[in-house]
């Protein structure tokens, strides 16, 4: 080997490790940071044998980080609708929670039977009123945190939609400079984990896939194929609901025009927090609404009375009317009814009215009253509320549970509707978030950088360095005396 072959070859020798050296040095800073991939410096040998670095290239795991993706939205949505039911759970009780509608219709039932077995009792008699009163005053609680758990997701799912432009801006960015990198020939490492990482949070607040073109410009849709991404972000769109209440429907997310949640969607998201948010708001809380208000359709239709005259009198409300001062009986689900049922004020001495009036009848003036006679042992109206109480009867279809069946088991299995639901739920977060878990482990063993790999392999480059280093010392050595020897 010649002089100058030596020293070139060292030249190039030394050029190459201290490039190297310097991309190991990026993946020790960046070690803390799941969202940095390993850097690799990727390396080529000409036919003198000199090395040079032809590229900056970074560990991948396309496969992985598409499943790591898929996990994180699947995941993302069964957690934000699991934060719902939890509220409506631990808000709203069960039957063993003397605050929930299912105990206080147990604790009503007691006493209404109480008083029919001694119908001229005054004390009896307003213990069963009082009961009434905390009955419905649980069936209102239960309805005001049933809309605001709905309305909260309303919210969050407007917070999710900016989140997702943003991210989409953001993503066009990172998107461009890694095109303009990949036809300049530079390096586009960093940026590529930019956008990796973009596409990661884009991935909680939605489900979706991504196809690679050419210059390694990406295109992205929701899980369902909406375009999201391409060449620059589509719109996403969504009118929250100033006032949603039981009888307002959610508004639909939009993505390019194209409506992806709600009854009315084209395209319908499979996964991603607001997939979460929309069943939470459209479907379960929903539901649970409407096993709320067939509670109180029930107690206004059980205690209404009927004309005792013989007459054509409509049937009015007796003790639970639908709102204040309305005495119509509602025949068919009636949307928000548990939020507005209430006790009769006739028959509540707080507000000026008898409680005789449960025994009696007359709510409605004397066509309606059941005990003419005025006795004060009169048992048939008590006896015959207490049985329309336990009797079975029909409920709206859409309740999910039983039909024909008392109120008491009606709402009790409502409670345990929520509960099953809440369970279900909560197995699929655990399961999901242990698949997420190992997505994520795979991909950081693929793509991570492990510390103990870099400093051996820094230490090797060092010894590489020093060596090339003597080499060309020994060379500038001989070139020294060889023209030494000229001269």
């Amino acid at each position: 080997m010649s002089l100058s072959l030596a020293f070139n070859t060292s030249r190039s020798s030394l050029l190459t490790t201290s490039t190297q050296l310097a991309v190991s040095s990026r993946n020790v800073a960046g070690a803390g940071d799941p969202s940095i991939s390993r850097k690799i410096a990727v390396t080529t040998t000409a036919v003198d044998g000199s090395t040079r670095v032809v590229t900056i290239s970074r560990a991948t795991g396309t496969a992985l980080f598409g499943r790591m993706l898929g996990s994180t939205s699947v995941s993302a949505g069964q957690v934000a609708l699991l934060e719902g039911l939890t509220r409506l759970q631990q808000t709203v009780g069960d039957t063993e929670d003397t605050t929930s509608p299912a105990a206080q219709l147990g604790v009503f039932e007691n006493a209404l039977a109480s008083a029919a077995n001694t119908p001229d009792s005054t004390i009896l008699a307003q213990a069963a009123v009082t009961a009434a009163q905390d009955l419905a005053t649980a069936l209102n609680s239960a309805t005001d945190v049933v809309q605001k758990v709905r309305s909260d997701a309303d919210s969050q799912i407007a917070i999710s939609v900016a989140k997702i432009n943003d991210l989409l801006t953001q993503f066009q960015t990172e998107n461009n400079t890694v095109i303009k990198g990949t036809v300049n020939g530079a390096d586009i490492t960093d940026a590529l984990d930019r956008r990796d990482a973009l596409l990661s949070k884009l991935s909680e607040e939605i489900g979706i896939s991504t196809v690679t073109r050419s210059n390694n410009d990406i295109v992205i849709y929701t899980d369902s194929g909406a375009t999201l991404f391409e060449t620059s972000p589509r719109a996403v769109s969504f009118q929250s609901s100033p006032v949603l209440d039981a009888s307002t429907a959610g508004k639909s997310v939009f993505v390019d025009g194209v409506a992806v949640t709600g009854s009315t969607a084209t395209m319908p998201i499979k996964s991603g927090r607001i997939a979460g948010l929309t069943e939470l708001r459209d479907e379960v809380t929903v539901t649970y609404q409407t096993q709320l208000d067939e509670i109180a359709r029930a107690l206004v239709t059980a205690f209404a009375e009927t004309d005792q005259t013989g007459g054509t009198a409509p049937a009015a409300a007796g003790l639970f009317t639908v709102s204040a001062g309305v005495s119509t009986i509602p025949s068919v689900l009636t949307p928000g009814l548990a939020g507005t049922i209430t006790v009769n004020a006739l028959a509540d001495p707080g507000q000026g009215g008898d409680t005789d009036l449960v025994r009696d009848g007359g709510f409605n003036g004397a066509a309606y009253q059941y005990n003419t006679s005025g006795a004060a042992s009169f048992r048939t109206r008590l006896q015959e509320q207490s049985d329309a109480l336990g009797a079975a009867r029909t409920y709206d279809g859409t309740t999910s549970l039983a039909n024909n069946v008392d109120l008491s088991a009606f709402a009790t299995s409502s409670v345990s509707w929520l509960q099953g639901v809440r369970k279900a739920v909560s197995g699929s977060v655990d399961s999901e978030q242990a698949v997420l878990s190992q997505a994520s482990n795979a991909l950081s063993n693929a793509t991570g950088i492990n510390l103990d790999q870099e400093y051996a392999t820094q230490l090797e480059l060092e010894r590489s360095y020093q060596a090339s280093s003597k080499l060309i010392s020994v060379v500038n050595q001989l070139f020294d005396s060889l023209f030494a020897m000229i001269r």
